[in-house]
């Protein structure tokens, strides 16, 4: 560890927005210096929705040359599952589609009778999600893409904007995990289900490590972090014991815990619960929930019919609502698509025989307390899948926000929640920086000196009782 002042910028994209920014490390504490934010805003074009990456390329650039100043490397982080596709010469070949996109329909139904299910969890340890990499592949074998014919290199997100940076187009570990092709036993890409499906096995990337230079960009070391978001919220996580759950808390909810190896058996395939590649020989074994989406979707939906409502309003008229009148499960399929969320919420309300929520403050209350109810679930499980007793849950990322949110998660759990820091994916991508720079050893230190770095709050259990009480009708709502 070096006495002297240390920048790297660290880019994180997430499915709303993204955000660059230059951290500071001194020895002893982390600091954010600058930060550039802006929209990340996709763009429908004949019924296909597409991400708008040249805008977000222009934005990361703008925001890099920015801070480039005495920073030392750059990392790009951002969601999974989606992809580039690059010819020959190394050019896009079509923008990027969404993994919200239409063109994953069905496409369960054509993989699996390819491949059943379970043979692939059992080669990629990686849980069924409809908007997953090996499906939206699935989807142009079918249809028999020109641009999948004309492909020489497949990227995920932060490997194009990588190889845009550094010229070297590799795919790092933890993202090409997300796509459900990449096979952990093996470490290797899985051949063998990719041949079955159809998918030219030619364009997949030699895969890297969290942390590996990929090369420089004007002066800036180029250093892959655990370039998947989640993985690198979970290396921010400060936590000083290993009895922990964690959950990064978004536009999704992941809820895990850390794992020496991947879990895969048939109760965990069962149970659809995922082996995420982590940084430096970790796995994050955990469960996706749809998370934070419902929220932003009501709330868009509002504001495109006229009201604007903020984050603190929202939470202030769910936190006055009646409690448990109405709840869904969050991973309905109902409530993936973009659109009218107020709508499908009542949709479901109504096809379950519950109250159908006609406020926003229980529209917000119906959506806050599925959630908690969500995670008590998926932290039960947890506990039985792995064998260990887990006695604390720390939430990071934007959710840690929502204080209402994190009270409900503790009621619900049982257990103390410590919510914080709300920018862990940029500094757990800043810490796979330092790391690689030599200015840290390794995550447990980094863990330790993020303890003292930034502010966590904590969250006691107080109304256990009564959300003991309606959990039998919540497990029976999405049994």
């Amino acid at each position: 560890m070096s006495n002297s002042k240390k920048y790297v910028i660290a880019v994180d994209l997430g499915a709303e927005s993204g955000r660059v920014m230059r951290v500071g490390f001194d020895g002893q504490h982390l600091t954010f210096e600058n930060t550039h934010q802006f929209p990340n805003i996709p763009v429908e074009v004949r019924g296909t929705i597409y991400w708008d990456i040249l805008r977000l390329w222009h934005e990361v650039r703008s925001g890099i040359d920015s801070f480039a100043p005495g920073a030392s490397s750059v990392g790009i982080d951002t969601w999974g599952v989606d992809f580039g596709l690059l010819d020959r010469d190394g050019n896009l070949l079509a923008n990027p589609v969404h993994y919200r996109d239409k063109r994953i329909i069905g496409m369960d139904k054509w993989v699996t009778e390819r491949v059943p299910m379970r043979e692939i969890y059992e080669r990629t340890g990686i849980q069924y999600l409809s908007v997953n990499t090996i499906f939206q592949l699935a989807s142009l074998v079918a249809a028999r893409s020109p641009v999948l014919e004309n492909a020489a290199r497949l990227l995920t997100m932060p490997d194009l904007f990588h190889y845009w940076l550094s010229g070297t187009a590799v795919g790092e570990f933890t993202m090409a995990t997300t796509t459900q092709c990449y096979n952990p036993r093996t470490c290797d890409w899985d051949w063998e289900t990719l041949r079955a499906l159809g998918v030219p096995t030619h364009i997949f990337p030699e895969v890297v490590q969290p942390g590996t230079r990929l090369g420089e960009y004007n002066g800036l070391a180029v250093i892959a972090p655990a370039s998947h978001d989640t993985n690198s919220a979970v290396v921010a996580v400060p936590a000083t014991r290993e009895d922990f759950a964690y959950l990064s808390s978004g536009t999704w909810s992941l809820l895990g815990v850390e794992a020496t190896e991947p879990i895969i058996n048939d109760r965990a395939f069962a149970a659809n619960y995922t082996n995420e590649g982590g940084a430096y020989g970790t796995f994050c074994f955990l469960k996706n929930v749809m998370g934070l989406w419902l929220a932003q979707e009501c709330r868009r939906t509002w504001q495109n019919q006229g009201t604007h409502y903020t984050w603190d309003e929202l939470v202030a008229q769910a936190a006055q609502a009646e409690p448990f009148r109405s709840l869904v499960d969050p991973d309905d399929p109902l409530f993936l698509p973009m659109g009218d969320m107020p709508a499908r919420i009542r949709e479901f309300c109504q096809r379950t025989g519950q109250p159908v929520p006609e406020t926003v403050g229980q529209m917000m209350r119906t959506v806050y307390e599925s959630l908690a109810f969500k995670y008590r679930l998926v932290f039960d499980t947890l506990q039985e899948l792995t064998g260990r007793t887990l006695s604390r849950l720390h939430i990071v990322g934007g959710g840690t926000k929502n204080k209402l949110l994190c009270q409900m998660a503790a009621d619900a759990l049982g257990v103390p929640v410590y919510a914080g820091p709300v920018e862990a994916t940029a500094l757990g991508n800043a810490v796979v920086q330092l790391i690689a720079l030599g200015e840290l050893d390794n995550i447990g230190q980094a863990r330790e000196l993020l303890s003292r770095s930034v502010d966590v709050a904590e969250y006691l259990p107080r109304e256990t009782a009564v959300w003991e009480d309606q959990l039998p009708r919540y497990k029976a709502l999405v049994s």
